[in-house]
Formats: structure tokens, sequence, C-alpha cells
């Protein structure tokens, strides 16, 4: 029987033993009261208390802890009331503090993050509530940081997760973007149809500038042809005069060759030239062009025939009335 209660008594004092014995873990801090009095705070790693004097007030985790709000009404400069909600990341730099510095801790945050929400959104308008998102995120963690700094908290940043209008402000905003879409798209239509006449414009001007060049260039094409035959034409008759007078024609000839030209000049259905007659018989008497054109003869002269009356020339006739 009394190796029973010593073994008892063994297993006691060995439960007691290790039951002051704390491993503090990773990341985790432990608040320590002797008698009732704060006395330390045990870091991670292996620790042993005082039995009956000294216990363990709080556990506190050092990792980044998220305080997700639930949404809250918040009204506006321009009063509208909107539900937002927020999400808080905040970390415990100072166990002590926060085991000491305020009842509740968590509670206290969120409540201070309520109230610095609605005087921040009170003293903006619903437009500019709905764009100033990293404005009132930023204000809102610079006046948390600092309220909590006495409670052993840091508070790394603030989030606004929604903004929810009423409905009939989501309705305004849902036609209003509507009419802005609208807007844009009748200003851009307007810009295509605009560049597309531009475009049109300056293509006609284009093929009007060119085509107006082609018949620049037609032209003087035409020009320069029609100038090199003339040039071509008065040389070669050049040539030939050179010739006649290189063979010896006499000045009726070039007068006959000046007659051939008013031909020409007259050449047409109903153009008539009269050619003097004294012109005629003194080109018969030139042999040179006798032979070349054929009007005369180098043979000898028939014998004299009784002349025939002269016949009435019409034309002459005509001429002399």
């Amino acid at each position: 029987m009394g190796y029973v209660f010593l073994i008892l008594g063994i297993a006691l004092f060995l439960w007691f033993i290790f039951s002051c014995i704390r491993i503090v873990p990773q990341a985790t801090e432990y608040v320590i009261e002797f008698l009732g009095k704060y006395k330390t705070t045990w870091s991670a790693g292996f620790h042993v208390k005082i039995p009956f004097l000294e216990r363990i007030s709080k556990k506190i985790t050092l990792k980044e802890i998220v305080l997700d709000s639930p949404p809250q009404p918040v009204i506006t400069k321009d009063n509208v009331t909107m539900q937002i909600d927020t999400v808080v990341y905040y970390r415990i730099f100072d166990a002590k503090l926060y085991t000491y510095g305020v009842v509740n801790p968590v509670n206290a945050l969120e409540n201070l993050t309520a109230t610095t929400l609605r005087n921040i959104v009170g003293e903006m308008e619903l437009d500019g509530t709905l764009t100033s998102r990293d404005y009132i995120n930023g204000k809102m963690t610079s006046i948390l940081d600092e309220a909590t700094d006495k409670w052993g908290m840091k508070v790394n940043r603030v989030e606004l997760k929604n903004i929810i209008p009423p409905q009939e402000i989501q309705n305004a905003m849902e036609k209003q973007m509507k009419a802005e879409r609208d807007r844009r798209e009748t200003l851009l239509q307007a810009e295509g149809h605009k560049a597309a006449a531009i475009t049109r414009a300056e293509g006609d001007k284009q093929a009007a500038i060119l085509q107006a060049e082609g018949e620049r260039d037609a032209k003087i094409a035409r020009a320069q042809g029609e100038a090199k035959a003339i040039e071509l034409a008065k040389e070669a008759e050049a040539n030939g005069l050179r010739a006649l007078k290189a063979a010896g024609a006499d000045s009726t000839v070039l007068e006959l060759k000046r007659y051939e030209a008013l031909i020409r000049l007259c050449d047409g259905k109903a153009a008539k030239v009269v050619i003097p007659t004294d012109l005629v018989n003194a080109a018969t008497k030139n042999i040179m062009f006798s032979e070349l054109t054929g009007l005369g003869s180098t043979t000898d002269a028939a014998p004299d025939e009784p002349e025939p009356a002269p016949a009435r020339d019409v034309c002459c006739e005509r001429f002399e009335k």
C-alpha cells in the first residue's frame, strides 16, 4: 500500500513540474503576471513559471490580423446615405499595451474605424466619395495608426471594400453612364465621317491634279509633235527651194512656187484659185521646169494653124462683171 502512495506522489510531482514548463511558439508572446501584477512578457522559446505565484495572463500573436467590418450606413455631405464596409490590416507590436491598454481591443478598433469613416465621408460629396478611395484609405490609415499606438497596435493599411449607394442613385448613375457612352459614340462616329470626307476630298483633289497634269503633258506632247512636223515640212520645202535654186530656176519658177503655196492654203472643196496666163506661159518657157513638171515641151513648134475663136471664160467674165 505504501508503494502505491509513493508512485502516486512521484507522478503528481512530475505532473506538477511539467505543468510549470511552457514552450512559447514562434510569432507568439505570453504576458506573465506575478501575484496579479504584470511581471514580464515571454517571447518564443522555453520558459518555466513559478507555480501558484505566476500565471499566463494573455497569449498574443504577432502576425498581421485582418479585421473585416460589416457594412455600415454613412451619410455624405450632400445627404446621400451609403453602405460602406472596410477592411483593416493591423498587428500587435507591444503585448503589454495590448493587454492593459484597452478592454476588448478588437471591438475598440472596429468602433474607431466606423467613427473615423463617418467623419471623413461626411466632409465629402457623393462623387468625391466614389472617386477618392485612395484618399480615404490613406487618411483612415494615418488616423487609426496614431490612435491605436497606446493600445500596442500598429495599423498597416485600411481598404474600402464596397461602397453601395442607394438604388435610385445607382439608377441615375447608370443612366448618366449610358448617356456619356452614347455621347462618346456620337463623337466617334462624327470624327469617322469627318475623316472619311477629308480623305475623299483629298483623293478627288489628287485625282483632279493628276488628270490636269496628264492633259497638260498630252497637249505639250501634241504641240511639240505638231511643231516638229511643221519644222520638218518647212525644212523639206526649204531643201526643195535650195535644189531649184541650185538647178538655175529663175524668178518665174519661184513665183510659181508661191502660187503653189497659195493653192495649198486654199485647199478645200469650195476653194478656187485663178492663175494668170502670162505666169503659165513664163513657166512653160523654162526648160528645166517643163521637164520636171511636164507643163511645156522642148520639141520644135508645130506649124501655125488658124487660131480658133477664144472660148468664153465664164469665171473671168464673172469677175469682170
